[in-house]
């Protein structure tokens, strides 16, 4: 059976096919379509994790306990999971065990390109690297069995035109593997250092039988065109040298990437005139056939950052990339990104941008935004669950050289149960000045609604425990806390002007659903007259100042003709926020 898929799809259906029985994430691209689709194989248990650290943990005690798991998230996702992945590393499996990191060159959704083959290196952890879909449903399955055989979990380097780009799968059938009999073996399953020494000695011995494996798998083969030029790629570059060169040049095509296949490496580079080694990001590659003693064109040619697209690679050798259509780019339309028309993040940074003598530190999501024009609203970000974190040491310098400045620190509701609760125990334990915002969409906005502890669904949509934020706050030890809707601009300037005033930390929480949420019957019950309405201008009383602009709703703009404002009804979701910040109250309401 074929099907078109992306790869993302054809890693979950090689992972259905080959038994697996436990899968748990934390989205983020381009990793996020994995565990949706596998959502859709009801053989396998699937769920949203909290964070990545806690998603592979949970399939780790998976495989411990005898079923093939994965765990799968993006390339700073495997930063958070870290600490669980170079000890289990030393451990092994029972039941096979996958670990997917989906990388970015080109960093079109994510704040670093990092290079996510390093953490096989330094964490001796097998790693496979599929070029298209095809080999992502073959390589997924392949992976199960390796797991088992060497007693290794894998590491699935994916990328984002790998996860997102669609090809031809031939599809099978699911084997219903036997889950493994778990037996107590604390030699192998704890990690005491006087036990750990002895896995790490055993680690080198499974290195060893994984260096010869690479050495044979047909996943890493040799191309031979009988030409005097040859390339060395891995993943998604096997697709765009050969979109570039044809069969023009010799290739290695490598799939089974650590540990590399040296000999085989040598063998192919050896005789020939001219070595290309095309890879995304840092020189993995080429510094190992250089220490092999070959003198590769690698970094001198090709970008050390951004994808090496098909484009790229023929300007870095050739000079030139085909003609394409030319045209006028000065009548292209700039269109930065913006928070939707109705976004309940909205009301708070319009208010908050205002304020003096303060410093917003920021997170990671759909709020990000809220640096740019017209809100000015955010100062600084990192990464997930820093923003409380940040504020916190930025307060305490504040408060050291007795300067003027406070400090207001805003994140998500998901971002707040990765990481962000971790965060704001730093803050009311070290006692923290600090106004720590969570903006309760009740979803994760940013990577497309998926659910999370606070939104009372699992990630099948079937019903769940909801945690209530302020209750989680409360229980931390958080006293001063009040619940908000963010669309009323004047109970978000007196909770700001509240909480600044206190010299103790204070919990803000923005309660409002996404405008893009699809509700469900408790979203209607709790939110009766959510975006039930539009926004209409009055052109009699309107005057022209361009004040309701400020509020940067993309539905609002400015008629050329007669200089006053106008709403976009197709736009328009009735946030009212306009309508607030209208000094001639020359904005109404109409129903839908």
């Amino acid at each position: 059976m074929k099907k078109l898929m992306t790869g993302n799809e054809a890693l979950v259906r090689g992972a259905w096919e080959a038994g697996v029985n436990f899968a748990s994430a934390y989205p983020g691209t381009p990793s996020t379509e994995i565990l949706e689709n596998m959502t859709g194989y009801k053989e396998v248990y699937s769920e949203w994790a909290p964070n990545e650290k806690v998603a592979l943990e949970a399939a780790v005690g998976a495989s411990i306990a005898g079923a093939r798991s994965m765990a799968s998230m993006k390339h700073v996702g495997l930063n958070v999971a870290a600490d669980p992945l170079f000890s289990f590393v030393y451990q092994g499996v029972n039941g096979g065990m996958v670990i997917i990191t989906a990388d970015e060159p080109g960093q079109h959704s994510s704040q670093n390109e990092q290079d996510n083959r390093h953490y096989a290196k330094a964490a001796k952890l097998a790693m496979m690297e599929p070029s298209d879909s095809q080999e992502a449903r073959a390589f997924m399955k392949e992976a199960f069995e390796i797991s088992e055989k060497l007693d290794t979990p894998i590491l699935m380097r994916m990328t984002t035109r790998l996860c997102h780009s669609k090809g031809i799968v031939d599809c099978g059938e699911r084997v219903e593997v036997p889950a493994k009999k778990y037996e107590k073996n604390i030699a192998k399953h704890l990690n005491p250092p006087a036990i750990a020494k002895k896995q790490r000695i055993l680690l080198e011995d499974r290195l060893v039988k994984l260096k010869e494996f690479s050495e044979t798998t047909p996943m890493n083969r040799i191309e031979d065109n009988g030409k005097k030029v040859g390339v060395v790629v891995s993943g998604m570059c096997y697709c765009y040298a050969k979109e570039v060169f044809g069969d023009d040049v010799n290739y290695l095509k490598l799939g089974f990437t650590y540990p590399l296949p040296s000999d085989l490496i040598k063998k192919f580079c050896t005789g020939l005139d001219i070595i290309y080694v095309i890879e995304e990001n840092d020189p993995i590659l080429e510094e190992e056939i250089q220490r092999l003693g070959f003198d590769p064109k690698g970094k001198n040619t090709f970008p050390a950052y951004d994808e090496l697209t098909p484009d790229v690679i023929r300007k870095c050798v050739f000079g030139k990339t085909y003609d394409s259509v030319d045209y006028d780019r000065t009548k292209v339309v700039a269109r930065p990104p913006a928070l939707c028309a109705g976004c309940p993040h909205r009301g708070l940074f319009y208010e908050l941008g205002k304020k003096k003598n303060v410093l917003i530190s920021g997170d990671i999501g759909c709020y990000t935004l809220g640096y740019a024009d017209p809100y000015n609203a955010m100062d600084l970000n990192l990464c997930m669950g820093a923003s409380f974190s940040m504020g916190h040491g930025a307060a305490k310098k504040f408060e050291m050289f007795h300067e003027d400045m406070r400090v207001v620190s805003v994140l998500g509701d998901s971002t707040f149960f990765h990481t962000g609760m971790n965060s704001l125990v730093e803050c009311i334990y070290n006692g923290s000045k600090t106004v720590n915002i969570i903006l309760d969409n009740r979803i994760t906005g940013m990577t497309g609604h998926q659910e999370n502890p606070g939104t009372g669904k699992h990630a099948d949509g079937s019903d769940a425990t909801e945690l209530d934020i302020e209750t989680v706050c409360r229980s931390l030890g958080a006293k001063n806390i009040r619940t908000i809707n963010p669309n009323n601009l004047q109970l978000v300037r007196e909770t700001l002007d509240w909480a600044l005033s206190l010299d103790e930390p204070s919990v803000i929480i923005t309660k409002y659903p996404c405008v893009l949420k699809k509700f469900s019957e408790e979203d209607k019950a709790k939110f009766p007259e959510a975006y039930k309405t539009k926004n209409i201008v009055d052109k009699d009383k309107c005057i022209g100042c361009k004040m309701c602009l400020k509020s940067g709703c993309p539905a609002l703009f400015l008629n050329r003709d007669d200089k006053k404002a106008e709403i976009d009804p197709l736009q328009c979701v009735g946030c009212d926020v306009c309508q607030q910040i209208c000094p001639k109250n020359a904005i109404g309401k109409v129903e839908k």
